[in-house]
């Protein structure tokens, strides 16, 4: 095929790819993280205990850890193209069943809800690997702001929505299923058409070194848990920690959209950074040591709470585009990139469950929020140095190797359409 003729339709499958990619992001946390705003009126509707609300806002946490795992094999047994619309078909159907009016259907469908976004969440930073080798970092920015920009939307529009309507929360958490079906719908004709290309032929076999073997691997699974300690701690407690020290309930709601909109900022312009030197290691210690500052400064000036506010946006939107670009950074091709991100984000869920709730019996057992704080500095510091290891010029193999210096992943097991 003549130059002229493939350039178009190179342009062509990778602008679609990229809206793909986004339509998925869209759906990563909107459908969760939108539970919390009408979670007194989803305890008073179902009769659920504080105890019982807790575990249903944690429920999906606890499906990431679970069932991240799991997702490299279901989409070795399915391709991943079908592995990521089946992941968004039981998405959609999690969502409707959460809104249904019947006994249990609130904890199914949020368990299904958990273990559609464990897969997507995993397999993402696959697809990336495949489609966008050359771009990993812009492409994990982007799509890392949009999930974000998306979930404060949610936040914002469900309790109105809940008010407004007659069917109350059940309305405001089951509109976004029309999400997850958009893309379902944009994506399926792409979907036939990579199937219909690859079906006669046998996949070849991928093999590639594990990551639960390799201290890289393991580097970069301490990374991605110890950073989420320090997003989901801060979603937990910092609205708590501003009104126990005197600033007004609605200004704590504000600087917590204050958070998530400069995050959102903060991961683009990590998409833009991270390949601006030989490696990661700067820019995952600084990310880090902005985080040690944040929860240092909390502690002990906390009359500056809208500086460590800003700060912390900026550290937790930067880290988590640098963790998710890692997976595709330090393996070889993206079935290893698919095995590494279940791996560290089986185990960073794991720990960002843990987090909150270790922070709190710190609480508890000093009575003041200083104990805890200056404990998570010094988890944030632990990260800092992590980051100098994760960030090495290095690819996940039986050897020390370095990385290709333009990331092209190896032969393909499934080409793009």
């Amino acid at each position: 095929m003549p130059a002229a003729t493939r350039a178009p339709d190179r342009a062509a499958r990778f602008g679609f790819a990229f809206i793909g990619v986004l339509l998925i992001a869209v759906n990563l946390r909107v459908s969760f993280v939108s539970v919390g705003p009408v979670l007194a009126n989803i305890s008073v509707d179902l009769g659920l205990s504080s105890a019982a609300a807790g575990l249903l806002t944690g429920l999906p946490l606890i499906a990431f850890a679970v069932f991240s795992p799991v997702a490299p094999g279901f989409a070795s047994r399915l391709g991943l193209d079908r592995a990521l619309w089946m992941s968004l078909l039981i998405l959609a159907s999690g969502i409707v069943l959460r809104s249904s009016p019947g006994p249990g259907f609130m904890w199914a469908g949020t368990a299904m809800i958990g273990l559609a976004i464990a897969f997507l969440n995993v397999l993402v930073p696959s697809l990336v690997k495949r489609d966008f080798p050359k771009r990993v970092s812009q492409v994990t920015g982007s799509y890392t702001a949009t999930q974000a920009a998306f979930a404060a939307m949610g936040a914002a529009v469900v309790v109105p929505v809940a008010e407004t309507s007659p069917a109350g929360w059940r309305l405001a958490l089951g509109i976004w299923v029309g999400l997850a079906l958009i893309a379902m719908a944009v994506l399926l004709p792409w979907l036939r058409r990579h199937l219909s290309g690859t079906m006669t032929s046998k996949r070849p076999e991928v093999s590639y070194w594990s990551p639960w073997a390799s201290a890289l691997g393991w580097q970069v699974t301490f990374f991605m848990g110890l950073q989420s300690i320090a997003f989901y701690v801060l979603m937990a407690w910092l609205p708590t920690i501003e009104q126990s020290r005197g600033v007004p309930a609605a200004t704590a709601g504000i600087h917590l959209s204050v958070f998530l909109l400069i995050s959102v900022f903060a991961s683009l312009a990590a998409g833009g950074i991270l390949h601006r030197g030989s490696d990661q290691r700067l820019v995952c210690f600084t990310s880090g040591a902005v985080m040690f500052v944040t929860f240092l400064g909390l502690a002990l000036a906390p009359d500056l709470i809208l500086l460590w506010v800003l700060l912390g946006a900026v550290g937790c939107g930067t880290l988590i585009v640098i963790a998710l670009s890692l997976f595709s950074l330090r393996t070889v091709n993206y079935p290893q990139a698919a095995s590494l991100s279940g791996m560290a984000q089986s185990v960073g869920y794991g720990l960002a469950a843990v987090g909150p709730v270790m922070f709190g019996g710190l609480r508890d057992a000093s009575g003041s929020w200083t104990l805890p704080l200056l404990v998570t500095a010094g988890i944030m510091a632990v990260l800092a140095v992590t980051g100098l290891f994760a960030g090495r010029n290095r690819v996940i193999s039986g050897s020390a190797a370095r990385a290709p210096e333009t990331q092209r992943p190896v032969e393909r097991a499934e080409e793009l359409g």
